[in-house]
Protein backbone atom coordinates (compact mmCIF):
# COMPACT_ATOMS: atom_id res chain seq x y z
CA UNK A 1 0.00 0.00 0.00
CA UNK A 2 2.71 2.35 0.36
CA UNK A 3 4.65 1.59 -2.69
CA UNK A 4 5.09 -1.17 -5.45
CA UNK A 5 9.02 -0.71 -5.90
CA UNK A 6 10.51 -4.03 -5.18
CA UNK A 7 13.63 -2.48 -3.62
CA UNK A 8 12.13 -1.56 -0.93
CA UNK A 9 9.61 -4.19 -0.16
CA UNK A 10 13.25 -5.95 0.06
CA UNK A 11 15.09 -3.36 2.23
CA UNK A 12 11.85 -3.59 5.05
CA UNK A 13 11.39 -7.07 5.12
CA UNK A 14 15.26 -7.40 5.83
CA UNK A 15 15.00 -4.56 8.50
CA UNK A 16 11.70 -6.79 9.89
CA UNK A 17 13.85 -10.41 9.83
CA UNK A 18 17.13 -8.43 12.06
CA UNK A 19 13.98 -7.64 14.69
CA UNK A 20 12.78 -10.74 14.89
CA UNK A 21 15.16 -12.73 17.08
CA UNK A 22 14.72 -9.92 19.64
CA UNK A 23 10.76 -10.35 19.94
CA UNK A 24 9.93 -12.31 23.12
CA UNK A 25 7.12 -14.92 23.24
CA UNK A 26 5.13 -13.58 25.56
CA UNK A 27 4.48 -9.98 23.12
CA UNK A 28 1.11 -9.31 22.11
CA UNK A 29 -0.02 -9.31 18.67
CA UNK A 30 -0.45 -5.45 18.91
CA UNK A 31 2.87 -5.01 20.77
CA UNK A 32 4.52 -6.80 17.70
CA UNK A 33 2.80 -5.00 15.08
CA UNK A 34 3.92 -1.42 16.60
CA UNK A 35 7.40 -2.52 16.14
CA UNK A 36 6.94 -4.30 12.48
CA UNK A 37 5.00 -0.92 11.96
CA UNK A 38 7.37 1.46 13.16
CA UNK A 39 10.10 0.28 10.86
CA UNK A 40 7.88 0.51 7.71
CA UNK A 41 6.48 4.62 8.68
CA UNK A 42 9.77 5.97 7.35
CA UNK A 43 9.25 4.42 4.05
CA UNK A 44 5.56 5.79 3.84
CA UNK A 45 4.92 9.34 1.13
CA UNK A 46 1.75 9.09 2.93
CA UNK A 47 1.80 9.49 6.97
CA UNK A 48 -2.00 7.30 6.62
CA UNK A 49 -1.93 4.62 3.27
CA UNK A 50 -5.48 3.47 4.59
CA UNK A 51 -6.97 6.96 4.97
CA UNK A 52 -8.89 6.00 1.20
CA UNK A 53 -10.09 3.06 2.79
CA UNK A 54 -11.18 4.67 6.28
CA UNK A 55 -13.42 7.03 4.41
CA UNK A 56 -14.89 4.39 2.01
CA UNK A 57 -15.56 2.48 5.58
CA UNK A 58 -17.30 5.60 7.36
CA UNK A 59 -19.61 6.06 4.68
CA UNK A 60 -20.56 2.73 3.74
CA UNK A 61 -20.92 2.45 8.19
CA UNK A 62 -22.98 5.67 8.10
CA UNK A 63 -25.52 4.74 5.07
CA UNK A 64 -27.04 1.97 7.31
CA UNK A 65 -27.10 4.18 10.31
CA UNK A 66 -30.90 5.09 9.98
CA UNK A 67 -32.24 1.72 9.15
CA UNK A 68 -30.49 -0.08 12.48
CA UNK A 69 -31.18 2.63 14.61
CA UNK A 70 -35.16 2.27 13.61
CA UNK A 71 -34.52 -1.74 14.17
CA UNK A 72 -32.83 -1.09 17.90
CA UNK A 73 -35.80 1.44 18.87
CA UNK A 74 -38.52 -1.30 17.79
CA UNK A 75 -36.59 -4.20 19.26
CA UNK A 76 -38.03 -6.07 22.40
CA UNK A 77 -34.01 -5.77 23.75
CA UNK A 78 -32.90 -2.86 22.30
CA UNK A 79 -29.59 -2.67 24.64
CA UNK A 80 -29.37 -5.99 23.41
CA UNK A 81 -29.64 -5.23 19.62
CA UNK A 82 -27.54 -2.68 19.75
CA UNK A 83 -24.86 -4.50 21.30
CA UNK A 84 -24.87 -6.85 18.51
CA UNK A 85 -24.57 -4.50 15.54
CA UNK A 86 -21.58 -3.02 17.09
CA UNK A 87 -19.93 -6.32 17.46
CA UNK A 88 -21.35 -7.06 13.86
CA UNK A 89 -19.10 -4.16 12.41
CA UNK A 90 -16.00 -5.55 14.49
CA UNK A 91 -15.89 -7.42 10.83
CA UNK A 92 -14.25 -4.10 9.34
CA UNK A 93 -10.49 -4.63 9.91
CA UNK A 94 -8.02 -4.63 7.54
CA UNK A 95 -4.98 -6.56 10.00
CA UNK A 96 -6.21 -9.89 10.03
CA UNK A 97 -7.92 -9.95 6.74
CA UNK A 98 -8.95 -7.91 3.41
CA UNK A 99 -12.26 -9.05 2.52
CA UNK A 100 -15.74 -9.18 3.95
CA UNK A 101 -19.32 -8.86 3.83
CA UNK A 102 -20.65 -5.98 6.07
CA UNK A 103 -24.51 -6.52 4.82
CA UNK A 104 -24.84 -9.98 5.53
CA UNK A 105 -22.75 -9.23 8.39
CA UNK A 106 -25.27 -7.14 9.88
CA UNK A 107 -28.39 -8.64 8.63
CA UNK A 108 -27.28 -11.92 10.51
CA UNK A 109 -26.58 -9.38 13.37
CA UNK A 110 -29.93 -10.23 15.15
CA UNK A 111 -29.09 -14.56 15.46
CA UNK A 112 -25.34 -14.61 15.33
CA UNK A 113 -24.25 -17.17 18.16
CA UNK A 114 -22.49 -15.76 20.73
CA UNK A 115 -19.30 -17.79 21.89
CA UNK A 116 -19.43 -15.81 25.17
CA UNK A 117 -22.11 -13.71 26.39
CA UNK A 118 -21.26 -11.93 29.42
CA UNK A 119 -24.82 -9.73 28.89
CA UNK A 120 -25.93 -9.40 32.55
CA UNK A 121 -22.41 -8.01 33.58
CA UNK A 122 -22.41 -6.02 30.72
CA UNK A 123 -26.07 -4.77 32.33
CA UNK A 124 -25.18 -3.92 35.62
CA UNK A 125 -21.53 -2.86 34.95
CA UNK A 126 -23.18 -0.19 32.84
CA UNK A 127 -26.02 0.37 35.11
CA UNK A 128 -23.82 1.79 37.70
CA UNK A 129 -21.87 3.33 36.36
CA UNK A 130 -21.70 7.24 36.39
CA UNK A 131 -18.66 7.38 34.01
CA UNK A 132 -17.98 5.08 30.86
CA UNK A 133 -14.70 5.11 28.88
CA UNK A 134 -15.68 3.36 25.78
CA UNK A 135 -12.29 1.98 23.50
CA UNK A 136 -12.76 2.08 19.64
CA UNK A 137 -11.23 -0.24 17.29
CA UNK A 138 -12.02 0.62 13.62
CA UNK A 139 -13.20 3.26 10.80
CA UNK A 140 -16.72 2.11 9.38
CA UNK A 141 -16.99 0.19 12.64
CA UNK A 142 -16.99 3.08 14.90
CA UNK A 143 -20.74 4.23 13.80
CA UNK A 144 -21.96 0.74 15.53
CA UNK A 145 -20.39 2.25 18.77
CA UNK A 146 -22.49 5.23 17.44
CA UNK A 147 -25.76 3.31 18.10
CA UNK A 148 -24.78 1.30 21.57
CA UNK A 149 -23.57 4.85 22.77
CA UNK A 150 -26.89 6.21 22.31
CA UNK A 151 -28.52 3.24 23.64
CA UNK A 152 -26.64 2.93 26.96
CA UNK A 153 -27.78 6.56 27.43
CA UNK A 154 -24.56 7.40 29.76
CA UNK A 155 -22.22 10.12 29.78
CA UNK A 156 -19.30 8.21 27.61
CA UNK A 157 -15.76 9.27 26.82
CA UNK A 158 -14.46 7.60 23.60
CA UNK A 159 -10.98 6.40 22.58
CA UNK A 160 -9.20 6.33 19.63
CA UNK A 161 -5.81 5.77 19.02
CA UNK A 162 -2.98 8.96 18.83
CA UNK A 163 -2.68 8.75 15.49
CA UNK A 164 -2.62 6.84 12.18
CA UNK A 165 -2.05 2.44 12.08
CA UNK A 166 -3.73 -0.19 9.77
CA UNK A 167 -7.74 0.92 9.68
CA UNK A 168 -7.81 1.93 13.36
CA UNK A 169 -9.95 4.34 13.93
CA UNK A 170 -8.67 8.04 15.17
CA UNK A 171 -10.10 11.87 15.62
CA UNK A 172 -10.57 12.08 12.18
CA UNK A 173 -12.77 9.22 11.42
CA UNK A 174 -14.44 10.14 14.67
CA UNK A 175 -15.82 13.28 13.93
CA UNK A 176 -16.44 12.19 10.30
CA UNK A 177 -19.06 10.25 11.88
CA UNK A 178 -20.83 12.11 14.41
CA UNK A 179 -19.30 10.23 17.32
CA UNK A 180 -18.25 13.52 18.74
CA UNK A 181 -22.11 14.40 19.06
CA UNK A 182 -22.77 11.09 21.20
CA UNK A 183 -19.79 11.21 23.38
CA UNK A 184 -16.66 13.27 24.70
CA UNK A 185 -14.11 12.05 22.05
CA UNK A 186 -9.97 11.65 23.54
CA UNK A 187 -7.16 9.44 21.65
CA UNK A 188 -4.75 7.35 23.60
CA UNK A 189 -1.71 8.96 23.07
CA UNK A 190 -0.13 5.47 20.99
CA UNK A 191 -0.11 4.70 16.88
CA UNK A 192 -0.03 0.81 18.56
CA UNK A 193 -3.12 -1.45 16.76
CA UNK A 194 -4.31 -1.83 20.40
CA UNK A 195 -3.88 -0.53 23.74
CA UNK A 196 -0.30 -0.94 25.11
CA UNK A 197 -0.76 0.95 28.37
CA UNK A 198 3.04 1.45 28.57
CA UNK A 199 2.70 3.78 25.70
CA UNK A 200 -0.26 5.58 26.30
CA UNK A 201 -0.55 9.20 27.86
CA UNK A 202 -0.44 10.21 30.90
CA UNK A 203 -3.91 11.84 30.24
CA UNK A 204 -5.69 8.76 28.97
CA UNK A 205 -4.27 6.45 31.82
CA UNK A 206 -5.74 8.98 34.25
CA UNK A 207 -9.35 8.00 32.93
CA UNK A 208 -8.56 4.49 31.84
CA UNK A 209 -7.80 3.38 35.53
CA UNK A 210 -10.21 5.75 37.36
CA UNK A 211 -13.48 5.35 34.97
CA UNK A 212 -16.12 2.89 36.55
CA UNK A 213 -16.79 1.16 33.51
CA UNK A 214 -14.22 0.39 30.71
CA UNK A 215 -15.79 -1.37 26.95
CA UNK A 216 -13.42 -2.22 24.60
CA UNK A 217 -13.87 -2.81 21.10
CA UNK A 218 -11.77 -5.39 19.08
CA UNK A 219 -9.02 -8.29 18.97
CA UNK A 220 -6.41 -5.50 19.72
CA UNK A 221 -7.62 -4.71 22.67
CA UNK A 222 -8.41 -7.84 23.84
CA UNK A 223 -4.79 -8.80 22.82
CA UNK A 224 -3.17 -6.06 24.89
CA UNK A 225 -5.93 -5.70 27.92
CA UNK A 226 -7.21 -9.08 28.40
CA UNK A 227 -4.52 -8.98 31.66
CA UNK A 228 -4.46 -5.25 32.36
CA UNK A 229 -5.61 -5.90 36.01
CA UNK A 230 -8.86 -4.10 36.18
CA UNK A 231 -12.58 -5.03 35.01
CA UNK A 232 -12.67 -4.29 31.40
CA UNK A 233 -15.88 -5.80 29.06
CA UNK A 234 -14.21 -6.87 25.87
CA UNK A 235 -16.46 -6.64 22.27
CA UNK A 236 -15.42 -7.90 19.67
CA UNK A 237 -15.76 -10.70 16.85
CA UNK A 238 -13.10 -13.75 16.84
CA UNK A 239 -11.76 -13.64 13.58
CA UNK A 240 -8.70 -15.87 13.76
CA UNK A 241 -8.17 -18.66 15.26
CA UNK A 242 -5.38 -17.56 17.75
CA UNK A 243 -7.74 -15.17 19.47
CA UNK A 244 -10.67 -17.96 18.99
CA UNK A 245 -8.44 -20.44 21.10
CA UNK A 246 -7.43 -17.78 23.74
CA UNK A 247 -11.12 -16.69 24.57
CA UNK A 248 -12.71 -20.28 24.06
CA UNK A 249 -14.72 -19.83 21.26
CA UNK A 250 -14.95 -20.71 17.89
CA UNK A 251 -13.96 -18.48 14.67
CA UNK A 252 -17.00 -16.14 13.67
CA UNK A 253 -18.59 -16.19 16.94
CA UNK A 254 -19.45 -12.95 18.71
CA UNK A 255 -18.46 -12.07 21.88
CA UNK A 256 -18.96 -10.23 24.92
CA UNK A 257 -16.80 -10.90 27.61
CA UNK A 258 -16.02 -9.20 31.60
CA UNK A 259 -12.14 -10.04 31.63
CA UNK A 260 -9.18 -7.46 32.43
CA UNK A 261 -8.22 -9.31 36.13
Amino acid sequence: MVTDDPAVHKQVLDQVSRLIPDLSLTASPPQIAHAIHKMIRPFAPDIDPYRNIKDISNRQALAWLPRLRSDVQSADDPLERALRYAIAGNVIDYGPQHSFDLAQELSSAATQPFGIFDYSEFQKAVGNADTVLYLGDNAGEIVFDTLLIETMDKPVTFVVRGGPVINDATAVDAKTVGLDQVAEVVDNGSIAPGTLLDDCSDNFLDRFWKADCVVAKGQGNYESLSEAGRPILFLFKAKCHVIANDAGVNVGDFVLKLGGV
